[in-house]
């Protein structure tokens, strides 16, 4: 188990660029699959998730070439579709939660997918069931064999159809999208997940041939095509990354500039910071963070209690709860933060209250956070990282608190965030890799 050694209390200066998304990412890899031709993919982040599921498609037969830094070329023309019923395969997809979003496109191309219960972040139940039953009313059979935790998915032909998704699912909408462009007629999916990462998705289908209407709103209209061909595909930059940059800037009072965000597919992220009482300035597509002595939590207009709570897009993504939790501590004012979506995600407050974060866990979806103004920073502490965000959450509360902390299970943070700590540390962070 690695873990971060980190000096607290050092303000950051300069520069730092995003990575690629990695959500984004995890989507575009498996849709790779569905070509037998050349599929050229840019800023792919290196990081555990991505490279662990780019090192499944080549177990899987698929041709992969590192062409250039993050840059990979995949072509699906010789897949061993035997494979999936190997050991090696199910111990790898059930470390890998990103795993599911192949069955789509093995089923639509080859008729056959096999996938095992699979594994990620402990934050809670995550239901396949939108994934399966979407996939399902396309014309795909399910069958679950306990002794092996395995479901093996088989369809002679998929045939379009219109469904209303239970949940926007980003990852359910992505697998049943990926399994209808190469199904016969047309397939309407409503309360379909419309994410940027989604519609860059659709995007890159379309590109290779594909017919999907709606992009960008939670009505896809898919008509199905035979084929697809090969294309060129650059990742967007991490919108959680982004977010973290920003809650870091104005926790630890440092002056930084992150560059090339985006703007433009950051939805409501920035408007919510400013919430808090970060000021975000714009240049170009650029974001600077000056340095904050105090910032202060908005009330809503009737004076009451400001709220933060996920929902899926435009809504606030759940992926940066935490960071909007860790930031709150040392803001002036108070605020709820509500986590709708997973019900063991605010688990890790306990680790902030050791620090001297004053929190009340309401029960496991909300948490009041009363922030101290900065008039009282966190203090060092030994901590464990259970999953990627609240990795994050942990490092940024660590680099403003007073002397040195120690985060375990930092492969957690890796899982997610590219070589964190070297970047981090060349604009003036005191981070130490053991």
């Amino acid at each position: 188990m690695a873990s971060f050694i980190i000096e607290g209390g050092h303000k950051l200066c300069g520069d730092i660029t995003p990575q690629g998304a990695k959500n984004e990412a995890l989507q575009i890899i498996c849709a790779t699959l569905l070509t037998d031709q050349e599929v050229k993919v840019y800023n792919l982040p290196d990081i555990l998730d991505v490279n662990n599921l780019i090192q499944l498609l080549r177990d899987m037969g698929v041709k992969v070439e590192h062409i250039g830094e993050n840059a990979y070329s995949f072509k699906a023309d010789n897949v061993n579709i035997a494979y999936l019923n190997s050991d090696d395969f199910i111990r790898r997809c059930s470390s890998l939660r990103g795993s599911v979003m192949i069955v789509g496109p093995l089923v639509a191309r080859f008729g056959k997918a096999l996938v095992p219960k699979p594994g990620g972040d402990k934050i809670g139940r995550r239901r396949l069931d939108t994934h399966f039953i979407g996939i399902q009313k396309l014309g795909a059979e399910f069958a679950y064999f306990p002794d092996r935790q395995i479901y093996e998915i088989k369809a002679d032909k998929l045939t379009g159809t219109y469904m209303l998704l239970d949940e926007a699912s980003v990852t359910g909408t992505a697998n049943i999208l990926m399994a209808a462009v190469l199904a016969e007629g047309t397939t309407t999916i409503y309360n379909a997940a419309c994410e940027p990462y989604l519609q860059q998705l659709s995007r890159m289908l379309n590109r290779m041939g594909a017919h999907i209407s709606g992009i960008g709103s939670n009505l896809l209209t898919i008509e199905g095509v035979k084929s697809l061909k090969g294309t060129e595909h650059t990742i967007l930059p991490d919108m959680i990354e982004i977010g973290s940059f920003i809650g870091m800037a104005a926790m630890t009072g440092s002056d930084i500039t992150i560059r090339n965000v985006s703007y433009k597919d950051l939805g409501i992220i920035p408007d919510n910071f400013r919430k808090m009482g970060i000021t975000i300035d714009l240049i170009g597509d650029d974001i600077h963070i000056p340095p904050h002595g105090v910032y202060e939590i908005e009330t809503f207009i009737d004076g009451s209690i400001m709220t933060f709570a996920d929902a899926p897009w435009p809504g606030l993504t759940p992926d940066l709860l935490s960071v909007f939790l860790v930031v709150a501590t040392q803001a002036k004012g108070s605020v709820l933060i509500h986590q709708k979506m997973f019900e063991s995600r605010l688990f890790f407050v306990d680790k902030l209250i050791d620090m001297g974060a004053q929190i009340i866990l309401c029960d496991p979806h909300r948490a009041t956070v009363i922030g101290q103004g900065k008039t009282r920073t966190l203090k060092a502490a030994t901590m464990v990282s259970p999953d990627i965000r609240a990795g994050i959450a942990l490092l940024i509360a660590a680099m403003s608190a007073e002397g040195i902390s120690t985060i375990h299970n930092i492969e957690q943070i890796d899982r997610g965030y590219q070589d964190i700590d070297k970047r981090l540390n060349r604009i003036g962070a005191r981070i130490t890799r053991l």
